[in-house]
């Protein structure tokens, strides 16, 4: 981490950034010599030096961290861990539940719920053995309106959005891994914004538990590396598999390898035209790197089913809001009947704009959503993955932020207008930090056909670790 990070001012380095690993930690947990007992310690030092300024934390849990990473200790020490994540500690996003913890979902209106129970996601991380030392902080209900959180390389800069807190702990080098979930744009820009390395997978490939109320929203992992996020995406598959009638995460237990892909297409999507000159000449510059590098690319420009694929995507921010919002509309209306004076004005224009829609409107939206799906698969078998920026910019700063965003909704912590056709194709995506902007972090996505995410991580893998890194 650069000192510039440390102290908490702008100062993003992707030559010196060093983030937080658990993965290559094994053998030393295996001989003795660390354990992940002393790791946590760690972990818990960083947060207490950086939680007061970053804020990436709803809820602690350090006095049953503890005594379990000691149980840990003796598993490595005896060989028999219970998974290559046994002992790690582990941010959960405030919208999942955990028995002993709060679940509050960044909202007035759950202050101090508890429901004693474990989401799927947080279940399978105790049975591999790791550590749930807190939870993260969301912005409301997992949408639009920030949380307290701070970008760990710049407190005047959100982190993203909803998985605030999740991508800022991981960010901070606070926890190696954290849990966060993206139904528009909330794993991958946020990872971007704060230099993690993040999968939102394919659609229903984690289990949800009892966040499925909307029809495309993923469970997703923040990482400090490839190992590290696919250890703990593996480990959230093997012990609770996809949703239901979804087959789960395809893949081995190991990491993929580097693997340099053949061919990528070139996305634009809508955020393109928004994106600020200096993150598309960063970008433009790693693509020469890339084709420099025995790549074949792909534009727009190149093939007709490519601008075709182009345009069926050209408005995903109004069709992700229009069917989010039809899904939500009775866990709004709930709310609101409590107390519509504790949902923020986003979220009651949310609630307004669904009421105004009809069951037409929604049946035109996922017919959309479908034509949309169809396109991709189409297109996407023409290449090995495609490549696209992880979001518009750097994060921007969020005094004087009016924000930006699709009719009727204000993003706040960063328009997500690269992250939504994925969203709404539910194909995997993987974002790797590979351009600096002002320096401030930008990552990079791999996008992938559906059950490909493996592979795809392994084309993200060669991409951070065999192309340099660029500053615009």
């Amino acid at each position: 981490m650069t000192e510039g990070a440390a102290l908490g001012k702008p100062g993003y380095d992707p030559a010196t950034y060093r983030p937080l690993t658990w993965s290559d930690h094994a053998e030393a947990f295996r001989s003795g010599a660390d354990r992940p007992s002393d790791y946590l310690a760690r972990c818990l030092a960083v947060i207490a030096a950086r939680e007061p300024k970053v804020r990436a934390w709803v809820t602690l849990n350090e006095v049953a961290a503890m005594p379990a990473a000691e149980a840990a200790d003796k598993r490595w020490r005896e060989g028999k861990p219970l998974s290559p994540v046994d002992g790690m500690p582990v941010g959960v996003k405030d919208l999942y539940m955990t028995r002993d913890l709060p679940t509050q979902m960044g909202s007035p209106l759950y202050a101090g719920r508890t429901t004693g129970e474990d989401s799927a996601c947080v279940q399978a991380l105790r049975l591999a053995g790791a550590l749930v030392l807190g939870k993260t902080v969301t912005t409301e209900l997992g949408f639009s309106h920030p949380g307290p959180t701070t970008n760990p390389f710049d407190p005047a800069r959100t982190p993203g959005g909803s998985s605030s807190g999740s991508a800022a702990a991981v960010g901070a080098g606070m926890v190696p891994a954290a849990i966060g979930s993206q139904v528009v744009g909330s794993v991958i820009r946020p990872a971007g914004f704060c230099a993690n390395t993040a999968i939102k997978p394919t659609l229903g490939a984690l289990h949800r538990g009892e966040r499925q109320g909307l029809s495309h929203s993923h469970l997703g992992v923040h990482a400090g590396g490839i190992e590290d996020m696919w250890a703990v995406a593996y480990a959230l598959a093997r012990f609770s598999g996809g949703d239901p009638g979804f087959p789960g995460l395809y893949g081995p237990e190991a990491a993929p390898p580097a693997a340099a892909p053949r061919s990528l297409i070139v996305v634009e999507s809508e955020g393109w035209a928004q994106t600020d000159d200096a993150t598309l000449g960063a970008f433009e510059r790693l693509l020469e790197a890339v084709a420099a590098a025995g790549v074949t690319l792909v534009r727009r420009t190149d093939r007709a089913d490519v601008e075709a694929l182009e345009r069926e995507i050209a408005e995903s921010l109004l069709l992700c809001r229009d069917i989010c919002g039809w899904e939500l509309r009775w866990t709004l209306r709930n709310l609101a009947y409590k107390d519509v004076t504790k949902l923020s004005d986003s979220m009651r224009t949310r609630l307004e704009l669904a009421e105004a829609m009809s069951i037409d409107d929604y049946r035109a939206a996922l017919a959309k959503r479908e034509a949309m799906r169809s396109r991709f698969r189409a297109v996407a078998g023409t290449a090995d993955a495609m490549i696209t920026l992880s979001s518009a910019g750097p994060a921007p700063l969020m005094a004087g932020n009016s924000g930006a965003g699709e009719p009727g909704i204000t993003h706040m912590t960063g328009l997500p207008a690269y992250n939504a056709w994925t969203s709404a194709i539910g194909c995997p995506a993987v974002t790797v930090p590979m351009l600096a902007v002002g320096g401030m972090p930008v990552g990079v996505q791999i996008v992938g056909r559906h059950d490909e995410d493996w592979r795809i991580a392994g084309y993200a893998r060669w991409l951070k670790e065999s192309v340099a890194a660029v500053a615009g």
